[in-house]
């Protein structure tokens, strides 16, 4: 079964929460700029290893972790 709205949002949320208990905040907006970079690299190179949709397991949770990044990126630094 897919995925919900809730169920992605509660994947976020808990990314999120775990990146803060171990890093510190970003601290400045580059810091910010290039995690979020290094994060949709890896994305990017999942899907150049795997183009087809068949098992996306692994770029779920990339995209998961870039969203959590860019809601620390708004909550750290503006």
């Amino acid at each position: 079964m897919a995925d919900t709205d809730n169920d992605i949002i509660a994947a976020i949320v808990t990314a999120l929460t775990t990146a803060e208990a171990e890093f510190p905040p970003f601290y400045s907006n580059i810091d910010g700029w290039a995690t979020i970079d290094a994060e949709m690299d890896e994305l990017r190179d999942l899907i150049k290893e795997q183009p087809r949709i068949d098992d996306c397991a692994d770029m779920r949770i990339k995209a998961i972790q870039i969203a959590a990044m860019a809601i620390r990126f708004a909550k750290d630094l503006c």
